[in-house]
């Protein structure tokens, strides 16, 4: 079984966040390993507080696991502060295996997850990240204003997610690949007008990790993980009063993985 490692801050009401990711692996049949960065007090109407663990504690963990597991990909997201920054960065630096980095900005209850002069700093972990998975928000305050038209001189593949467009009088789900060469790669879906969309960045990068530890390319990787979180959020379970979770065992089961 190949295992996975999800680095990121911890949801209590196991919307996104390592709950998220876990919950992801589980779906594509890989192990997962955790390495909480931060804790938060939160539900779907968003985020009332948030402890960092401190930077040599995550060290620990990342040191802990890796001492007894052959992880064959490692995931990325929430990580809050330069101190977590620099101690994840220089955990992972060495590492030959592929990368998922998902630099999260703020939840989509609109709570923060970065503090303002960190956001420069999440620009170092990009030499070692097979592909970083920003929304169209996050990439314009890393890229600029028209990041969705070209991102050049990238260390990494770039994945511009949650944009949408009317095509053909119909309104989709458009993800955009970016590769190094400044060649670019459209994912396409059907948009579902829900608010059951708590966690869907992080579980759209984990499915990512998962599919690339799996073996897939990175091309593969991206349309499976978009296809699993279509069906997500279509048989999500209604629950909370904001933007709810998604199913991620049932959409695993429903695109047979």
């Amino acid at each position: 079984m190949k295992v996975v490692l999800t680095i990121a801050g911890s949801d209590c009401s196991a919307g996104a966040g390592i709950q998220a990711d876990l919950k992801t692996f589980e779906a594509f049949g890989v192990f997962g390993c955790s390495v909480i960065t931060v804790l938060t007090s939160q539900n779907t109407k968003g985020v009332t507080n948030v402890q960092e663990v401190s930077p040599s504690f995550i060290k620990d963990q990342i040191d802990a696991v890796l001492d007894d597991f052959d992880v064959t990909c490692i995931k990325i997201g929430m990580l809050f502060s330069n101190d977590i920054i620099d101690v994840v960065r220089d955990s992972i630096k060495d590492f030959n295996i592929p990368i998922v980095f998902d630099p999260v900005f703020i939840s989509k209850a609109g709570s923060k997850l970065l503090n303002e002069d960190a956001i420069e700093n999440l620009k170092t972990l990009f030499p070692y990240s097979k592909v970083t998975t920003p929304n169209l928000y996050e990439a314009k305050e890393l890229f600029g204003k028209d990041a969705l038209k070209k991102i050049s001189n990238i260390p990494c593949e770039v994945l511009i997610k949650n944009h949408t467009e009317q095509i053909d009088n119909k309104k989709v789900s458009i993800d955009i690949l970016f590769y190094k060469n400044e060649q670019k790669k459209i994912f396409q879906s059907d948009f579902i007008d829900t608010s059951n969309t708590h966690g869907t960045g992080c579980s759209f990068s984990s499915a990512i990790a998962a599919n690339l530890a799996l073996g897939k390319t990175l091309e593969e990787s991206i349309s499976i993980s978009k296809e699993f979180i279509f069906h997500a959020i279509k048989n999500a379970p209604n629950l909370g009063a904001g933007k709810g979770p998604i199913a991620h065992k049932l959409a695993g089961e429903i695109i047979s993985i």
